[in-house]
């Protein structure tokens, strides 16, 4: 692997670090409190980066969420991880009657409230439903659904990459919510099949997960939801044209739950 690849998220990380060092370090003068709760500290970091960041990463992926989304996602459609509410421009209005927002992190969710309600999608209405726990928490989610008791589609956008048990939590969000014929969509950054870009993923890993809230480079999260079984179809495709040395390789599917 050519080095100038291998050292190519530095240059991410540093533009990161620009962006939310100073916003981060005022809140910390604010509330000296916080140097007690490390994950208050990464996550309004973080909430930070994806301000500046989401729009150019959700555009980069764009081609793939399009072929992905807006022909599969129906009915009520749980998103994991739904950050300042991206996907959201992805749903076809006529097919989804409830949007669920799973964002743990809530500096996020005024900006997601309110592009779910310019998309149509209200809380007085009963079509929006944001949820302030991680994916992990099964339970958290069953109880806000309710009556619903399952959903028809769930969408994973670059969000198992920081999942908490990520292969417990995958099968449990299909065994347990996904309804029977429903589909499970994803588009994330995976551990590339090639030995020496993994290697690298695996070796600055632990750097990226202390300054991006948790985010891993090494996880084979296409092979996790290929391995919970129980599927009736199963899609799986790759970013076009991306470059096989990419620290960042992305991998897309849709997997239908047997009914």
């Amino acid at each position: 692997m050519r080095l100038k690849a291998a050292f190519a998220l530095f240059e991410d990380l540093q533009l990161a670090i620009r962006t939310a060092f100073w916003p981060t370090l005022g809140a910390l003068w604010c509330t000296p409190g916080l140097l007690l709760r490390p994950t208050a500290i990464s996550r309004f970091f973080m909430s930070h980066v994806w301000s500046a960041f989401g729009d150019g990463v959700d555009q980069n992926g764009r081609v793939e969420k399009l072929r992905l989304i807006p022909e599969n996602a129906h009915g009520v459609v749980l998103d994991l991880g739904a950050g300042y509410g991206h996907a959201i421009s992805y749903l076809n209005a006529s097919r989804v009657t409830k949007y669920v927002a799973v964002e743990p992190n809530t500096h996020m969710h005024e900006e997601l409230r309110r592009v779910a309600q310019a998309a149509g999608y209200t809380e007085s209405s009963g079509s929006l439903l944001i949820l302030s726990c991680g994916a992990e928490d099964i339970a958290a989610i069953l109880t806000a659904l309710g009556d619903l008791h399952t959903v028809d589609t769930i969408i994973s956008i670059l969000t198992i990459c920081s999942i908490p048990s990520p292969e417990t939590t995958l099968k449990a969000l299909v065994n347990e919510v996904l309804k029977p014929g429903g589909q499970f969509l994803f588009y994330e950054h995976v551990l590339s099949p090639r030995p020496d870009v993994a290697w690298w993923q695996r070796l600055w890993t632990p750097l990226w997960l202390v300054a991006l809230d948790g985010c891993r480079l090494d996880r084979p999260a296409h092979l996790w939801v290929e391995a919970i079984g129980g599927w009736s179809e199963m899609s799986l495709w790759g970013k076009e044209g991306e470059d096989e040395e990419n620290l960042f390789w992305h991998q897309a599917g849709r997997f239908v739950k047997a009914s």
